[in-house]
């Protein structure tokens, strides 16, 4: 006789940030009994408390100031621009507060149970409770997020450094900063403290920063760094960290000679690793790489019943893409015949620098080494006019295209509001559009937005084809 299996739930999601709660919406919308287990501190998440929304509430100081210190440009004439530090965190605590107590009320709305505790595997079904229970569950979905990864060198942690958690939360601006890092949140956390009058100086591994965009972009934002007298250190290796005083010293080589840089904090922002460690996924059959969950397209990992979304999983941090994850996650559980998987072809990056740096599709580089045919035009915004009325002269806009076809296969912006712009983009390439059709599409003048047609023009030009 086959015994009937008692569970306490369909679905048991551990973790609730952004991914975790879009999962248990999604699952309990589907008619599935389902709970949220948090063990964090807080609640809401790594984009609410210490990721996209403090941090951009900060950047957007930084850029009022610097607007308001060349304010001469426009022939308006501030006798001088300064700032209270304090008001300005002040704000960014009080609008992240509304955003965090809003996703606690959805969390504690009753749709579905929430338990504040941390949960391990006991074994598939099972996890117990730091509050001394368990729970089993039919199914789970793992929505962990990240942590700060650790630092490279014993010494680094022996001497102490700032993390992006505590770069977000501090009382009082230090006088110099050595960023350890050339990624998304290094590069925006960099230029945030040169704006408030903070003596930066950048160490990055690679021979540029932002990697994973062309070089033609990263080599934009280098050079606006350096103009606002970020000091700029790529292609390096850390050999040690060492206490001068009450000073902080970092000791680097670069084109083979020994280097050293000195400043009163170091700010660590060489990434961040998956929150795994301590879920017991051994137990439950969860395989790992280098704490990442192993997952497949359709969210599932190793053990047919679990599912994992977001950054414990991957393979990219990004807050819209966590919530897709567990979006997919939830409904594969819930309707195992109708099963949907995680399309990246409209993966879209955005780094809030100032000129802003955003990518959807395919870059140069990725459709080089993926051995993808493409054809790529590019425009400058110092030769566009509603930019040069805003005097945003650094960057460009670039499109890729089939040579054959000449369907967009993605685009990038280095410039004003690219966060924004790269949205035209991504909205040509969900239609599967043409260069022929984007360059026929009306666009107001003057507009930031019209500044896609030049390339356009230029890649039908080369492209048989019509407007369609």
């Amino acid at each position: 006789m086959k015994v009937r299996v008692k569970f306490d739930f369909d679905v048991a999601v551990l973790g609730g940030g952004s991914a975790g709660y879009a999962a248990a919406r999604t699952a309990t919308a589907a008619g599935l009994k389902t709970v949220v287990i948090e063990g964090g501190r807080e609640v809401g998440g790594l984009c609410i408390l210490r990721g996209c929304m403090p941090s951009k509430a900060l950047l957007y100081a930084a850029e009022v100031l610097h607007l308001t210190r060349h304010a001469d440009t426009w022939g308006i004439k501030i006798k001088s621009a300064g700032f209270d530090f304090a008001r300005v965190m002040k704000r960014k605590v009080q609008r992240i507060a509304e955003f965090a107590d809003y996703r606690r009320q959805q969390l504690a709305s009753g749709r579905f149970k929430f338990i504040r505790a941390n949960a391990k595997f006991l074994d598939a079904h099972t996890v117990a409770l730091s509050n001394g229970r368990s729970q089993r569950a039919r199914h789970f979905i793992i929505a962990t997020g990240s942590v700060v990864s650790p630092p490279p060198l014993p010494s680094l942690a022996e001497v102490g450094c700032l993390t992006s958690d505590h770069a977000l939360s501090l009382k009082k601006l230090p006088k110099s900063l050595i960023v350890l890092g050339g990624g998304a949140i290094a590069c925006e956390l960099a230029q945030f403290f040169a704006r408030f009058d903070v003596k930066v100086t950048m160490i990055q591994r690679g021979s540029h920063v932002l990697k994973e965009f062309d070089e033609d972009a990263a080599a934009v934002v280098e050079k606006v760094f350096r103009s606002e007298g970020i000091k700029l250190f790529t292609g390096t290796k850390l050999l040690d960290a060492r206490r001068n005083g009450k000073r902080k010293v970092v000791v680097f080589e670069q084109n083979g000679k020994r280097l050293r840089a000195e400043a009163d904090e170091i700010l660590l922002a060489l990434g961040r690793s998956p929150n795994t460690a301590g879920l017991g996924l051994e137990n439950a059959g969860v395989e790992t790489e280098n704490g990442r969950i192993i997952s497949d397209e359709r969210m599932r990992t190793s053990a047919p019943h679990i599912f994992a979304a977001g950054d414990c999983t991957g393979p990219h941090e990004i807050v819209h893409i966590a919530v897709q994850q567990a979006e997919i996650a939830a409904h594969n559980i819930a309707y195992p015949r109708r099963q949907r998987a995680m399309d990246y072809r409209l993966l879209t990056s955005v780094v809030f620098t100032d000129p802003q740096v955003a990518t959807v599709g395919l870059t140069e580089k990725a459709a080089t080494a993926r051995g993808i045919p493409f054809r790529a035009a590019s425009y400058p915004f110092n030769d566009h006019g509603k930019s040069l009325i805003m005097e945003a002269l650094d960057g460009f806009v670039k499109v890729l295209a089939n040579p054959r076809t000449g369907e967009i296969l993605g685009g990038c912006c280095v410039g004003p509001m690219g966060g924004e712009l790269i949205h035209e983009i991504t909205a040509a390439m969900a239609k599967r559009m043409t260069v022929h059709e984007l360059a026929a599409m009306p666009h107001y003048h003057p507009t930031l937005a019209e500044i896609w047609t030049y390339p356009a023009e230029e890649l039908a030009g080369q492209i048989p084809g019509t407007p369609g």
